[in-house]
């Protein structure tokens, strides 16, 4: 399959004129022209994940957060991200990344259902499909009450992930609950607005946490990669689905940290 073509797939699940205008998405290296028979998926462009793809054999390594993000004046083996688009041009291996895009077109929805959120909305509307409010993060209500303590044990359970931290009282009662996959500290007034009980999300500091249960609301923080590696098994399965003649490949667990 032409890489094009397999572009014109990565769109029809997130376009790339649903992404921020900050962001930068789409093919960031190689060639549209491109012969692609094998994809290679992670979260993030690592030399660690270059190198699996490359040694995978992979034509094309897809990706959520974007690699190069600012304009670049050089690409020189002098700093990583140079090093790692040479390894990809070297290997002859396109690259394309899914970010805001995906954040809005799949990302929330797919992390909120998760959770078994009802009655979502948009946390922050960004954009209409068929009529339908997409945007940044979801609002909903939890299938049934729950302690604090409770909810964080079925946020790690939904995701997978060994730990959370949390900010509020372990004992009081959720119910409405508000998540934004990777970094939420700019949408905290969105959730409050929204009434949230609990707002789950990554990425939250000392001052936004404690600030955030002062205003009535709990959060729990289980971290950027905590909620947002769902990407890599969600578009695995999509490429399964809507380009069978491509071999797909995932990074596995690849957290990027270590609490001792």
């Amino acid at each position: 399959m032409h890489c094009s073509k397999l572009i014109q797939i990565f769109q029809q699940q997130a376009a790339e004129s649903y992404a921020c205008g900050w962001d930068n998405v789409g093919l960031l290296v190689g060639s549209r022209n491109k012969e692609v028979k094998k994809v290679y998926i992670a979260l993030d462009a690592t030399d660690e994940a270059v190198a699996e793809a490359i040694a995978a054999g992979a034509d094309l390594l897809l990706t959520h957060h974007p690699l190069i993000f600012k304009g670049m004046k050089r690409i020189t083996d002098d700093d990583f991200i140079g090093r790692r688009v040479i390894a990809m041009i070297k290997a002859d291996m396109a690259y394309y990344a899914m970010h805001t895009n995906f954040d809005i077109m799949g990302m929330a929805q797919l992390a909120a259902g998760k959770l078994g959120l009802q009655g979502c909305s948009p946390l922050e509307a960004a954009a209409l499909q068929d009529e339908t409010p997409q945007g940044i993060g979801r609002v909903g209500d939890l299938g049934k009450e729950a302690t604090l303590e409770q909810c964080c044990q079925d946020v790690k359970a939904a995701f997978g992930i060994k730990h959370v931290q949390v900010f509020g009282d372990l004992a009081s009662i959720v119910k409405r609950a508000a998540i934004c996959p990777g970094s939420g500290k700019s949408t905290v007034a969105q959730a409050l607005a929204a009434g949230a009980d609990v707002y789950i999300t990554g990425d939250i500091d000392h001052h936004t946490g404690i600030d955030a249960v002062a205003c009535g609301m709990a959060v729990i923080d289980a971290g950027h990669y905590g909620i947002e590696h769902i990407f890599v098994p969600y578009m695995q399965q999509y490429l399964l689905e809507h380009a069978p003649e491509v071999a797909v490949l995932a990074q596995g667990e690849a957290e990027p940290f270590a609490i001792i």
